[in-house]
């Protein structure tokens, strides 16, 4: 009986995890690694710089979702 609806995950997720792993596995063997390597590298010395850190600090500080919720 393998019913989607009926399998429970509990805490973290099998099936998200294997989709995960799928397309990472994926984005290596198309070589997409170096491309990306080297638009990270072209974006923070970009003129967006600031911005993307900052959205870096945001990220490592909490929920995203509430960061602008003022209290």
């Amino acid at each position: 009986m393998s019913n989607d609806k009926s399998r429970i995950e509990g805490e973290g997720s099998y099936s998200g995890t294997k989709d995960y792993n799928d397309r990472t596995a994926k984005f290596i063997k198309d070589g997409k690694v170096d491309k990306a390597a080297k638009d990270a590298v072209h974006a923070i010395d970009s003129p967006e710089a600031a911005q993307l850190k900052q959205a870096e600090e945001k990220g490592k500080a909490g929920d995203p979702r509430h960061m602008d919720k003022k209290a």
